[in-house]
């Protein structure tokens, strides 16, 4: 079966919205919608884009037919965006063993720097940097392995994403199958929106954090989750 035989009828697009409509859901750019998508529809999916992809080249004046570096741009394009760079919209979180604080443990433990790869939804340019987790547990606090931190992060910025909105999507997540005393995220990041067009600044970079709980409330534990995070 081709992508055009795919295409035709109701565009699979079209019955995904119409699923996430009823049930009152939003579906922005940097949500997932895994639980609307139907088993076969992301292969259907990759052919209705492959297509629609194919309609921009077409519209760019690149003659793809007789050009060889161009013959399958749209569906590798199609592929990259459904299964690499924006897959965290499509599939499910990924599974993760949660352990109980047997040992009761209540030091800090810092993660990092988990190396994330993004783009920023303004338009689609890579964003690409490095994420340091802080975590204080309790004795309540479910313990999860140390790649599974870096697991999730991949899940949540696997769509397009504004920074900001990114680093409390991730905090949201861990502080859900954690649960701990204190929660605190910092993400440097390159956003080649700066860096490839607009302004072309090559140097700069962006940093923000989340804080939360002990971390927001104690000043020393702050001081001392960023003491520890390597400069430069």
């Amino acid at each position: 079966m081709t992508a055009k035989d795919n295409f035709e009828g109701t565009p699979v697009s079209v019955k995904i919205r119409e699923r996430i409509a009823a049930s009152r859901k939003r579906f922005h750019s940097n949500d997932n919608i895994a639980e609307f998508i139907q088993p076969g529809e992301l292969e259907a999916l990759l052919d209705e884009v492959e297509i629609k992809m194919q309609g921009v080249l077409d519209s760019l004046v690149i003659d793809t037919e007789h050009d060889h570096n161009t013959g399958d741009t749209a569906r590798r394009v199609a592929k990259m965006y459904l299964q690499e760079v924006f897959k965290g919209r499509y599939v499910k979180a990924p599974a993760i063993t949660e352990f109980p604080n047997a040992e009761h443990l209540n030091e800090l433990m810092i993660v990092g720097p988990i190396t994330v790869r993004s783009a920023c939804s303004h338009h689609f340019c890579p964003v690409i940097g490095k994420i340091w987790i802080g975590v204080l547990p309790n004795e309540r606090t479910n313990v999860i392995g140390l790649s599974k931190y870096a697991r999730l992060a991949e899940w949540v910025m696997g769509r397009p994403q504004i920074q900001e909105e990114a680093v409390v999507q991730l905090a949201d997540l861990i502080q859900e199958k954690t649960q701990p005393d204190g929660l605190a995220i910092v993400m440097e990041a390159s956003h080649f929106c700066m860096s490839w067009r607009g302004v072309k600044d090559m140097d700069s970079k962006m940093i923000n954090s989340v804080m939360r709980g002990a971390f927001l409330k104690d000043p020393n534990l702050r001081r001392e989750f960023l003491s520890l995070i390597p400069k430069g």
